[in-house]
This record gives C-alpha cells, structure tokens and sequence, in this order.
C-alpha cells in the first residue's frame, strides 16, 4: 500500500494527526506513507520513522495559486498512490486529493469540495480531534491506546542535554510557560502571566522557562534573571525535547498543548478562554487539565478564537486569576 495523507493546517493540527500514523502501520505494516504538509508542520513530522517521505506544500511561495496546486498534484499523481487521506477541510486539500487520481480518496464529509473523494467519513463534533482522525482507518486498538509521537533529532536532545546541566535543571522542579497563540482571544493577560512569574521566582526550588517562537519574542514577559528564556532559540523538536523534561507545562490553548501531550512526564495545564473542551482540542496526555470559566453564556465566541472580545469584558480570561493558576502550580 502506498498511503498519502494530506494535511496543511496549524502546528497543533499536525501534532494531533500523529497516533493516525502509528496506526496505519498497524493496519497496514508494509505500506509506505507520504505526508504532504506545510514547511512548519514538516519540521515538527521530522524523523518520524514511519514517515517514507515528507512533500512540503507551500501554499504562499512555491505553490501558490491554482497553477501551483496542480503543478503539486501532477508530481503526486506520479507516486501512484494507492488511498489519499485528506484532514484538511479546506477546498484545496479536496483538489490535490482529487488530482492524484488514487483509487481511494478520504476526505471529512463536511470539507469543501468533498464530492472529490471517493469515500466520505463523517465529521464528529462530539470526538475528540485525535479520535476524530483516527476514524479514517477501521479497526485497529481503542483509540487512547495511540500516542501522539515526536522524534527530537540527535542535535536537538544534545543540545538540550547541555542546557539542562549548564542550568543544574535536574535538580530543580521545571515549570514551562508558554503565553503565545496565533490568536489575541487566545491569550492569557499578560499582566497575569507576569504575576505568576513574579510569584515563582520566589521558590527556590523552581525554574521557570519562557517558550515560544520567534515572534512571541515581542511579547512583554517580565522576569528576572531566575527565570530562562528560550522564546526564538528552539527548533520546533527542540521545543519539544524540553516540553519532554518539564515538570508542568502552563499553555494557552496552543500547539504547545499537544506537543506537550507527546510525553507522560510533564503535567499539562491549559488555559481555555473563548474556546470550549467539547471542540475536542483538549491535551490528549491524560496528565492534565482544562482551565475554564464555566457556565459563562458568551462562552464559546468562536472555534478559534478572534483579535478582540465580542462582548468587551474578556471574563473569559480575565476571571481566571493569578491566584487561581498559583494554586494549580505550586
């Protein structure tokens, strides 16, 4: 079997789709599986030894526009491949599903031109988004028994391995923090974040780290040299590595979630504001929790949250206290 899955959404998005991978090998051991994904979403696939080939889709540069997404699905059409899975429910997923011309074609059947698949599974709200994906292959274990798994490369572990010694880490309880989302809604205050920081620097037997990418650099965290800061300084499987040597891991709803969520160590605490634990993007480490307003009518806004609160008050948010998030981690 020569198996293609397709899918170009966010970070957290690949992350989730991974226990998918695990068990078409179980289903299918001697088949060969291609991943078609975005240049990020490939680097957080890396190394991953059920993977045969990684195909990045560069939707803004190399592949953009119609000409781009057929010039992709010519060169797919090549592999001949014998099932496409598509994840994404976006209308160009569903094209270059289409376009490799595979006798099977699995696409959600709510996604925008899902006429182009050949077989339509049913999109669960009620699923968790994990459970949800695993759906497109029968049979196999129950669904908790598959794993999200991540593969840090040998540069990423040394690396690691050096900053933890340098920092005496193993000797001290390790609390990550990650205060960035893609969207504002998504955000924790950042005064509250600041506050708890403030609070931890206190403990001497705490080490708080500050992750996030690049951009999250901008972000006005306030600490001291107590704490470290390794905003910008990770590869993605680097972030990784280090979410795997946490002690706690305190998260917006983020892709930090279900990275986290890859390892059994780290307890995972994930602040949910406009979003709700019934779209299913909850961790899916059971060493963790959710922390919500509940029973809040504005409650959820939106899937993914927006630039600004609908109702102008944010309580969402700003009703889950520093103190409250202080109780949970110390």
């Amino acid at each position: 079997m020569r198996i293609l899955i397709i899918h170009t959404a966010f970070i957290g998005d690949i992350v989730l789709s991974t226990p998918l991978i695990r068990k078409i090998k179980d289903i299918y051991p001697e088949s060969k599986i291609t991943y078609v994904t975005t240049p990020v979403g490939a680097q957080i696939l890396r190394n991953n030894p059920d993977i045969s080939e990684i195909i990045e889709y560069d939707k803004r540069k190399a592949h953009s526009g119609i000409n781009g997404i057929f010039q992709l699905g010519k060169r797919l059409r090549y592999e001949n491949f014998n099932m496409v899975i598509s994840l994404h429910r976006y209308l160009r997923s569903s094209v270059l599903s289409w376009l490799t011309r595979a006798p099977i074609r699995l696409g959600y059947d709510v996604a925008s031109g899902s006429f182009l698949f050949t077989k339509k599974i049913k999109y669960d709200k009620k699923l968790h988004e994990v459970e949800k994906i695993l759906s497109f292959i029968e049979g196999g274990k129950p669904a908790r028994d598959y794993k999200i798994e991540l593969y840090p490369g040998d540069e990423d572990i040394k690396k690691v391995d050096k900053f933890w010694e340098e920092k005496n880490l193993s000797n001290k309880k390790v609390i990550v923090i990650a205060p960035g989302s893609r969207w504002f809604t998504k955000k924790w205050p950042l005064d509250y974040f600041n506050q708890v920081i403030k609070e931890l620097e206190k403990k001497e037997n705490i080490t708080v780290i500050i992750v996030g990418g690049a951009d999250e650099k901008g972000l006005n965290i306030v600490y001291s040299d107590y704490t470290i800061d390794l905003r910008g300084c990770t590869t993605l499987l680097g972030l990784a590595e280090v979410l795997k040597r946490a002690d706690i891991v305190l998260t917006n709803d983020s892709s930090p979630i279900h990275i986290a969520s890859a390892w059994e160590k780290p307890h995972i605490l994930a602040i949910f504001g406009p979003t709700i634990k019934e779209f299913g993007f909850t961790p899916w480490s059971t060493n963790s929790e959710v922390l919500q307003i509940e029973n809040l009518d504005c409650r959820p806004c939106s899937i993914h949250g927006g630039d600004k609160c609908p109702k102008g008050h944010f309580k969402c948010m700003m009703d889950i206290t520093p103190e409250k998030v202080l109780d949970k981690l110390c």
